[in-house]
């Protein structure tokens, strides 16, 4: 049975209240800012995703806000997103992804619903080390398609990705090549499916202190309005402690067909408390 908009909104602000106590009690009772807190290994803001893995046996959450204006599918939109991950091991990371709350405007009309929810998992099939990039698959199934518009790269029912993350003279890159079954549902007639394909790269550097820097360009086939999505992504992030790290930034779309502007803000944050052990 899945839950109704307001009460996975009501669950997603309850969470958010959870990792800001867990975030005080580990203020007070660290005083030293080098202790052994897990490393975040953020996947937010950009739309890459990392090969890396997030710290074996513990939880990392991806907390989100964005506000989206000028889509093919609605004027503006505000929403939450949320992206857990737990890795088992070295090699296996298991995902959940959901949209718990958005808020539309289409065609003047406001509205309120949720995004998908997706399940998924990712494996590295090589580990590289400097400037050797490490490679990874990962799958994800919508097991829920929610019931609110999607931005100008849609959501895919089905979704496979070939990763690659590496670090070379200073600078640090995530490279994703994607292959999505996207739907599109028609009254009084079947479902129609067809293949969307994407690719992403994200850049980033070290700023001064604890501030980081990072610019993308990534790309998306639309096939169900022949054109492609493309968008240009810069984002700073302030790495507060070893297991959380904020974010802020905006995206530039590049095309007609593409969501204009989106401006975001969020954080990445691993519970400190191990689940698994090895």
């Amino acid at each position: 049975m899945m839950l109704r908009p307001y009460s996975r909104l009501l669950l997603f602000l309850a969470t958010s209240i959870i990792f800001a106590a867990q975030i005080a009690v580990a203020q007070r009772t660290s005083g030293d800012p080098s202790s052994d807190d897990p490393t975040a290994n953020p996947g937010r803001p950009t739309v890459s995703t990392p090969a890396t893995l997030t710290p074996v046996g513990y939880i990392q959450f991806e907390t989100g806000y964005l506000y989206a204006t000028d889509s093919p599918e609605f004027s503006s939109q505000s929403s939450l997103n949320e992206v857990a991950k737990f890795s088992v091991s070295r090699r296996l990371q298991l995902l959940v992804s959901d949209g718990p709350f958005a808020h539309s405007l289409v065609q003047g009309q406001p509205g309120n619903g949720t995004g998908g929810i997706s399940l998924g998992a990712q494996g590295v099939v090589y580990s590289g080390q400097g400037a050797r990039p490490t490679v990874a698959l990962s799958y994800f199934h919508e097991v829920y398609d929610g019931n609110t518009p999607d931005l100008d790269i849609g959501s895919a029912k089905n979704s496979a990705l070939v990763l690659l993350s590496a670090d070379v003279k200073g600078f640090h890159y995530d490279a994703n090549f994607l292959f999505n079954e996207v739907l599109l549902a028609q009254v009084n007639f079947p479902t129609v499916r067809r293949a969307q394909f994407g690719q992403t790269l994200s850049i980033s550097h070290p700023l001064v202190g604890k501030f980081g820097l990072s610019g993308e360009i990534w790309r998306f086939s639309q096939p169900f309005l022949r054109s492609n999505a493309v968008g240009n992504l810069w984002a700073i992030n302030y790495n507060w402690k070893k297991n959380l790290v904020l974010d802020a930034g905006f995206n530039r779309g590049l095309t007609s067909t593409s969501t204009q502007w989106e401006a975001f803000t969020g954080f990445t944050y691993v519970l400190p408390h191990k689940l698994l052990w090895h």
